[in-house]
């Protein structure tokens, strides 16, 4: 089975994916900031980031059953979550499913998060910070149509609005430490 449809649903949940784990980093990021407002609280902030989380998983899912239904690259379903296993492309492919992992590990175990230690969480949900770029990189490699000008932007874009988060969260840090002492 394959076709453009199946090509063109593969490329687009990827996009969307990146785009939606993009977001999630950013307000993953943003979060121990205190940002927020008073049409926005702290807490529908914290329930956006579960949520776009949860639906970039669903959406990865939906990204990684259409490579594997689409008969045009041979891509078997043990392949969707195995890194570095499948023929096609193994090393961008394989730093997506990396990526796919990370992210399912981050989501399962932030579903348990009233049932595990604390730290042992906190210290799992830093692998945020190697699944969005693992994600980025397979994108820009992986796709068949990275190269071109507009999904080049697109990551280009979405790596400056996770670097400029960052760098804001790491000033903000230190602006308190400053206080504190």
């Amino acid at each position: 089975m394959n076709g453009p449809i199946l090509w063109y649903a593969a490329r687009s949940t990827g996009i969307v994916s990146l785009l939606l784990l993009t977001g999630t980093v950013l307000l993953g990021v943003l979060g121990p900031l205190r940002v927020g407002s008073p049409a926005w609280p702290r807490f529908a902030l914290a329930g956006l980031h579960r949520n776009i989380s949860l639906l970039t998983l669903a959406v990865l899912g939906v990204h990684a059953a259409t490579v594997v239904v689409d008969s045009y690259v041979p891509f078997r379903p043990v392949d969707a979550f195995v890194p570095f296993l499948g023929a096609y492309q193994p090393l961008w492919t394989g730093l997506g499913v990396a990526a796919f992992d990370v992210l399912i590990a981050l989501v399962v175990t932030s579903l348990l998060r009233q049932r595990i230690n604390l730290r042992l969480w906190r210290s799992l949900h830093w692998l945020a910070y190697l699944c969005w770029p693992l994600s980025l990189i397979h994108a820009l490699g992986g796709g068949t149509d990275a190269a071109g000008s507009w999904p080049l932007l697109l990551g280009v874009l979405c790596a400056l609005a996770v670097l400029a988060a960052v760098i804001w969260r790491i000033a903000a840090r230190r602006r308190l430490a400053g206080r504190v002492v």
